[in-house]
């Protein structure tokens, strides 16, 4: 079994979805399957040195060959929407060219990151005649919309649907990682046998429960193991909504002593650090960039709860990843987020955390107090309840499975 997996970010690059990717790449490869990725040259977060070392760097071989890398190269990735738009459209070309000459493949496996992947996965496949599965993590247009990016019947909508609706159409099997997806699909027509749901998962020897005596984050940030600490970690963008969280903690440090400590890059970055800087809120409010992967157990360890929240409207199309990660530190979630989304009801019907509805920052602030003076969570607990439904080994092997029997109704 040979599977040809083209794709727009691979390692030494770091995106959110790597672990996820590492993990597949591991399972696929003890399975017995040959895996080849075909990628564009590392840009992404990494070095200056990184980058020129990589240029020289066109093919690798790892596993006694049964990993090939394919490295294309081309311009380095900018912010300008319109140059990583058309860095994407270049990109695709020289990855078709060079998956379509590869040889006896069996199965083209692709992401949904960029939106255009499944378009170029597609047609890879149709190249070679084989099946194409598509692992959807994301679902586009629907995310610009909710984060009001785009308009719905918009120009940009359009052209998404019409992307949306061509890979659906050409994928022999779509994965998806909650039922909300799936739900979204049917609702557009998507025949029911073509999807699978595998929840995103966490491999537990790498995310763990580190205490906070042992922790470097908290020496870093210079507060103390009696400190009340409540944390963000991941992206900060428009549709995680931040400032309503800030906003939360003020009113919480109005009659109490709550830190609130964030971690994270995006594009709000800038606009939360202007926030907490105008309002003076830095003696309960810390904000520091992305901590690299190898301390991701100490982030989602280090607070009494971690925070997962967006905007109203983005609960039905997404389980954020770092949910697995935070609980499999065992430290229970505040979620401001849609109450009738999969992570609220997973939270609730497991004793996870506390949710409370998108936006409504006085319940989200009683909440938080409530949750710290009754705290009577066990981190051993939720472990177990990660460990039991969420584990890579369980989530990785129903991807083998998958692509077993595809494979299978082929022959």
């Amino acid at each position: 079994m040979k599977i040809l997996k083209p794709t727009a970010y691979y390692e030494p690059e770091q995106v959110s979805s790597s672990h996820l990717d590492k993990d597949l790449e591991e399972a696929f490869l003890q399975a017995g399957f040959d895996y080849i990725i075909v990628a564009p040259s590392p840009t992404r977060d990494v070095s200056k040195e990184t980058r020129i070392a990589y240029k020289k760097i066109k093919y690798e071989q790892k596993f006694d060959g049964k990993l090939e890398i394919f490295r294309i190269p081309v311009f380095r990735e900018g912010r300008n929407p319109v140059g990583r738009a058309w860095r994407y459209f270049w990109s695709s070309l020289k990855i078709y060219r060079k998956c379509i000459k590869q040889q006896n493949v069996d199965i083209v496996f692709a992401a949904s990151t960029p939106p255009i992947q499944g378009i170029l996965a597609a047609k890879i496949a149709k190249k070679l005649k084989v099946p194409f599965i598509y692992n959807l993590q994301d679902i586009f247009p629907d995310s610009l919309v909710n984060a009001k990016m785009a308009k719905k019947g918009s120009f940009i909508w359009k052209i998404g649907r019409k992307i949306e609706d061509f890979t659906y159409f050409k994928a022999d099997k779509i994965i998806v990682i909650s039922d909300d997806l799936k739900n979204n699909l049917l609702a557009k027509g998507v025949q029911k046998e073509k999807i699978d749901v595998v929840h995103n998962w966490i491999n537990l020897d790498n995310v763990y429960y580190v205490e906070n005596k042992n922790n470097s984050i908290l020496r870093k940030i210079g507060l103390s193991e009696k400190d009340p600490i409540i944390t963000y970690a991941g992206n900060i963008g428009f549709a995680q909504d931040i400032i309503s969280l800030i906003k939360a903690f003020e009113i919480i440090n109005i009659t109490k002593r709550v830190y609130f400590v964030i971690f994270g890059n995006g594009s709000e970055y800038v606009t939360i650090k202007n926030y907490i800087e105008s309002y003076k809120l830095q003696h309960f409010v810390l904000l520091y960039p992305k901590q690299p992967q190898e301390l991701v157990s100490e982030v989602y360890s280090l607070g009494l709860f971690s925070m997962i929240s967006c905007l109203p409207g983005f609960g039905d199309i997404s389980v954020p990843s770092k949910t697995y990660s935070i609980l499999a530190t065992g430290t229970p979630i505040i979620a401001n987020f849609d109450l009738d989304s999969e992570l609220c009801n997973m939270i609730v019907n497991n004793s996870l955390g506390k949710i409370s509805p998108s936006g409504e920052i006085e319940l989200l602030a009683e909440n938080i107090i409530e949750a710290i003076d009754n705290y009577s969570y066990e981190r051993k607990k939720i472990r177990a309840f990660v460990k039991e439904n969420y584990s890579s080994f369980i989530c990785t092997t129903e991807y083998v499975k998958i692509i077993r029997r595809i494979s299978f109704k082929r022959k």
